[in-house]
């Protein structure tokens, strides 16, 4: 099999000579172009998920020998979240030669943050069946780079933090409100505030309400624990 050009320049971008072409097309189809004799890329994700697991999991525990379960599952999140793989496939721009059916495209599919997170998983996968897991988890760890090595010690997602900090001090679970919604469908835009029963409140703007969420959470907790 011979891939096309765009698929040839990407392959040279993403430092993988396939040997079985073939699998870097399957990782690259999404669901609704899909046809008998093409098959999607739903199992390779779901297999890629299982390899980028593991590289992070044993590259975190060799970055930091001393660190306990409960310091590594954060770390670990963070660094296998749907977020950070489309992060990831932004930058080798796998939006661009992702393989959509028309209303895929139309409604926005090339910037969606989970078509794009598992079709990185995916390609992760194609990688691994072409040439194995050491080739793979080199792969990973070229293509994560400083993520693994500047995780923050402590991961943990902000809005269970600030939830923490504010039941350690008797207050209710923070709460959430959507402000805002703006942009087309395909592309929003959603403006979150969150507030304590003590009063203080912070806002923040994401193309996702749990991104929204997060950054007003972190924002909020930043500044709560330096004016405590």
């Amino acid at each position: 099999m011979r891939l096309s050009a765009d698929l040839q320049a990407f392959q040279i971008k993403l430092g993988h000579d396939f040997r079985r072409p073939e699998l870097l097309v399957r990782a690259l189809t999404h669901p609704s172009i899909a046809t008998a004799t093409r098959p999607d890329n739903q199992r390779l994700e779901f297999l890629g998920d299982r390899v980028l697991g593991l590289v992070m999991s044993e590259a975190l525990l060799m970055a930091d020998r001393a660190a306990s379960e409960g310091q590594l599952a954060p770390r670990f999140n963070t660094l296998v979240r749907k977020e950070t793989c489309a992060e990831v496939a932004r930058e080798l721009g796998i939006g661009d030669v992702l393989r959509l059916g028309r209303s895929e495209m139309l409604s926005g599919g090339r910037r969606k943050e989970a078509l794009l997170a598992d079709a990185m998983e995916a390609v992760i996968a194609a990688v691994y069946r072409d040439a194995g897991f050491e080739v793979a988890k080199a792969l990973v760890l070229r293509l994560w780079g400083n993520r693994v090595t500047e995780v923050r010690a402590d991961a943990r997602d902000p809005k269970t933090s600030l939830q923490e900090w504010a039941q350690a001090r008797g207050l209710p679970p923070p709460s959430y409100t959507e402000i805002a919604r703006e942009g087309p469908p395909h592309e929003p835009r959603f403006t979150i505030a969150v507030r304590l029963a003590s009063g203080e409140e912070e806002q923040a703007k994401a193309g996702s309400k749990r991104a929204a969420e997060q950054t007003a959470a972190r924002t909020l907790l930043a500044r709560l624990e330096t004016t405590s």
